[in-house]
């Protein structure tokens, strides 16, 4: 009797921006073009290969044929996971955008049913520029800026979501990409810009939501703003992170601080603007220190987008249970995924940081939020 035709195996595009997240520790808001040198000059380390190597890991054993592109485009991460990937893409050295577009179009030729990829908001664009709308796409969140809805919340979550779409059991939706407005940016307004709409992979917790850009100013949140900036701790450094509400805070001060950097403050003086990792961790060595951020707008995160600087090092050094945060209400009660999350890169701390956490909304008021990572 002859053997019945098996169904194909399910084809897993995999995309490996090996510069992706190189500058987020070393302070640059992003590596495209010229700032992976910069990245490099200032001490940067790869972290993408690890971070999808985690993802990996949950697809393992899942039957799939996984699609990649040549050497540390994804070859080398898939194979070291175990796999045996099937290279359809060549690619430069070092790698550029256009070979990203190439590799993702070659995968929609030969029938992907998803691609996984690692980077960030550049790179998704790049992929997009190869599938369009006819493959799903999904983000193993390795970028600097990350405000797309492509994006799981963690590589492990990643993986458990092309686990499930290569068993049928994923369902997908309009995806939003995003990045920032440089133009806006440019005048102090921190703002996202519609690049198009893919399709990726929905499943609440398990995939961010697109930032959304800074509500108008709300007298709560101003007055928590004036509360926080005039209860600082003395003696302490505090470590102000991104966004339009924590220079709320210094500006109470007196202080300009920067956008989308991390500032150091101590008793009303600026100890650093604009700091990387390493700069954070010589500053605070034997001092006390205490972290203050706020709530990326419609994806909940903490820490992993965007505030890299901030990194598992110096939280550990902190101290996790020296954290502020502060938010509206209405940024808090508006997030679709119930929570907040972090995403640290260093799973144990990430697993220390849920739970329940307190975030200030007004003077002598706060809600009391999930964390989930």
């Amino acid at each position: 009797m002859l053997e019945r035709d098996r169904d194909p195996p399910f084809r897993l595009g995999l995309i490996v921006n090996p510069i992706a997240g190189l500058g987020g520790a070393v302070a640059l808001k992003g590596t495209d073009g010229a700032a992976r040198h910069e990245a490099l000059r200032r001490g940067a380390h790869p972290v993408v290969a690890a971070r999808a190597a985690r993802a990996l890991a949950r697809v393992a054993g899942a039957g799939i044929e996984i699609l990649v592109a040549a050497g540390e485009m994804g070859e080398a991460v898939a194979s070291q996971a175990g796999g045996r990937p099937r290279v359809v893409a060549m690619a430069g050295a070092p790698t550029s955008a256009a070979d990203t577009t190439a590799a993702a179009a070659a995968m929609r030729r030969l029938g992907a049913g998803l691609v996984l990829f690692a980077g960030g908001d550049g790179t998704a664009r790049d992929v997009f520029a190869g599938i369009g709308r006819e493959v799903p796409m999904l983000g193993i969140p390795t970028g600097v800026k990350m405000h797309s809805a492509v994006f799981a919340t963690s590589p492990e979550n990643a993986g458990l979501l092309a686990r499930a779409a290569a068993r049928g059991e994923a369902r997908f939706a309009d995806a939003e990409l995003l990045d920032i407005d440089e133009a806006l940016l440019a005048q102090g307004v921190v703002s996202t810009r519609l690049h198009a709409v893919a399709r990726a992979p929905v499943e609440r917790r398990l995939v961010q939501q697109a930032k959304r850009g800074a509500a108008a100013p709300e007298a709560a949140l101003q007055a928590a703003c004036v509360d926080l900036a005039t209860s600082l701790e003395p003696g302490v450094i505090h470590l102000f992170g991104p966004g339009t509400t924590t220079q709320r805070v210094l500006a109470e001060r007196g202080i300009a601080g920067t956008l989308l950097g991390v500032d150091a403050v101590q008793d009303g003086a600026v100890l650093g603007r604009d700091l990387t990792e390493a700069q954070i961790l010589r500053l605070i060595e034997g001092r006390a220190a205490r972290i203050v951020v706020g709530v990326v707008g419609g994806q909940g995160f903490l820490f992993g987008r965007g505030n890299q600087q901030i990194s598992a090092a110096v939280i550990r050094r902190v101290g996790p249970d020296r954290i502020t945060v502060i938010a509206g209400a209405d940024k808090i009660l508006g997030l679709d995924a119930g929570g907040l999350f972090v995403d640290t890169g260093d799973r144990d701390l990430d697993t220390l940081l849920c739970g329940y956490r307190r975030v200030r909304t007004a003077p002598g008021q706060s809600l009391l939020c999930r964390v989930f990572a």
